[in-house]
């Protein structure tokens, strides 16, 4: 074969699988195999589940959202929107709390309760609209300069999961607006043919089509980059965190830093560069961001805000992916990682609303904070949530620093620990083939010709047999160096360490 030709070595001393030389590695390696293989499938087996079920009948959780409805009217609007909403009121729907004019004395008000997050959304119905509907009908100048858009307005916050407002809000409340239109016409349909006059063409087109459901939106969130605010760019930042993080440990590794310098400097060091590239990623995600907006109305104070919050967001997941590689066993911090990535991602893909209670945990995630503050900035205050999000990430920035320290003081220990033994393993060699050449001196077994050379047969003999002697004194002195390597092993843990891009010659 042409692959034999080109790699003529890899057939070279090889063994049938059936030789009894590889029966014990090969047992062992079926077996490690498959163990690993089940611990795999059930990690993320366990992880599908839990973000499936943060997903899951997310329909029947839409009246978790909380809307408010004031009826500026009072005329026959106000009731048929109302009542088209008892309609539909259900599991599947918003629920919509209907307040009075004395609780919310104008739109502007209303507007507030939304930017507060008091609630998801805010519909009115504008004062005197049915009085102008009703004369419109009649025809006349009121017919041809009859507004439908000052008839039923919603106010809403884009910026928050824009995705899922899009449906669950803007959506139902459009779909409301529709049946009002019906409940009207079946409730008021008779009167307003008595008055409509049936020779205005601007009267007609009035009862066919009487009002428009018109938005204020808070802050308007249309681009197409909006949706993987919440699932690609937290997941680009984790995943970057870790391959700086593989990149630094292998540095540390190959210059023997953890060996050679005091831990307090490799913690002033580890840090500086850390937050260093922190804060050049952040700012190119910022600006990547900022750069495909496609006319998002934000500005230069809010792209400073974003890079901030996105640094912080970075550097606490930078801190918290070494705690992992430190404290946790190795063979585990592969599975940690990704699970670590899955629950951050899950706890911002949907609001809370529409997952179970059990979700709710996830305000401890650092993603689910950095998104809340980011909804926060977009909108200009619009999602007051900074009370928790900002001291949930600070903790978890300082606590990060903390074990973080601690774990730079676990290296330097264990690593020392590993050069003395390599020192001692390479020690332990040497003295014993001194031990060994002493040994034999002293029993005379060793000739004048055997040390010159090989004069006959009977010499090769012996110099086989005292080499045989040798290699076995090297070789149990070697399991028990390797036996205290492993434990030592067990011990020391320097993280997932990568070759460099880039290494100076």
């Amino acid at each position: 074969m042409a692959f034999e030709r080109w790699y003529p070595k890899a057939h070279q001393g090889r063994v049938s699988g059936r030789d009894a030389a590889v029966r014990n590695p090969r047992h062992r390696f079926l077996k490690e195999a498959g163990i690993n293989l089940i611990l795999l499938q059930i990690l993320f087996l366990g992880l599908f589940c839990y973000i499936f079920g943060a997903l899951f009948q997310q329909s029947i959780h839409t009246h978790n959202f909380q809307l408010v409805y004031v009826d500026y009217d009072g005329g026959i609007i106000g009731s048929s929107l109302w009542a088209a909403y008892q309609k539909m009121k259900g599991d599947t729907f918003p629920s919509i709390m209907q307040a009075t004019t004395v609780d919310y004395p104008s739109p502007q008000d209303l507007r507030k309760a939304v930017c507060s997050t008091r609630f998801w959304s805010a519909i009115y119905t504008s004062p005197g609209a049915s009085l102008r509907l009703e004369l419109a009908l009649a025809g006349g100048a009121a017919a041809t300069n009859y507004n439908r858009s000052d008839v039923i307005t919603y106010i809403w916050n884009e910026a928050r999961y824009s995705p899922i407002q899009d449906t669950a809000i803007s959506g139902s409340l459009k779909t409301l607006a529709s049946a009002a239109r019906l409940e009207y016409t079946a409730t008021n349909g008779t009167g307003a043919m008595k008055v409509l006059s049936s020779t205005n063409p601007s009267a007609i087109s009035v009862f066919a089509n009487p009002w428009e459901l018109v938005d204020t939106d808070i802050q308007t969130t249309i681009q197409g980059s909006r949706l993987i605010y919440n699932t690609l760019v937290v997941i680009l930042i984790l995943i970057q965190e870790f391959f700086y993080l593989g990149t630094i440990n292998g540095l540390y590794i190959q210059c023997k830093i953890y060996q050679r310098l005091y831990p307090h400097r490799i913690i002033i060091y580890r840090n500086m560069i850390s937050l260093a590239y922190t804060c050049c990623g952040s700012l190119c995600t910022t600006g990547a961001i900022w750069a495909f907006r496609a006319g998002w109305n934000v500005n230069g104070n809010q792209f400073a805000l974003t890079w901030l919050v996105l640094w912080l967001f970075a550097h606490s997941n930078f801190l918290w992916l070494d705690v992992f590689t430190v404290w946790l066993p190795p063979k585990y911090v592969p599975m940690s990682l990704i699970t670590w990535v899955v629950f951050n991602v899950t706890s911002i893909l949907v609001p809370f609303e529409l997952s179970p209670g059990f979700y709710r945990w996830a305000y401890a995630m650092p993603a689910h904070e950095v998104y809340q503050a980011l909804t926060d900035i977009w909108s200009r205050g619009c999602n007051p949530q900074l009370h928790y999000a900002l001291p949930i990430l600070f903790s978890l920035e300082l606590l990060g620093l903390f074990l973080g320290a601690l774990g730079v003081y676990h290296r330097c220990h264990y690593a020392t620990l590993a050069e003395e033994q390599q020192e001692k393993a390479l020690s332990e060699r040497v003295n014993i083939g001194m031990a060994f050449e002493e040994k034999h001196k002293k029993r005379g077994d060793v000739s004048e010709d055997q040390r010159t050379g090989v004069e006959n047969m009977g010499d090769l003999e012996t110099i086989m047999s005292e080499r045989e002697e040798l290699g076995e004194e090297i070789q149990k002195e070697d399991s028990k160096i390797q036996e205290n390597q492993r434990q030592t092993n067990r011990m020391i843990n320097f993280g997932p360490s990568f070759n460099l891009a880039y290494e100076s010659v």
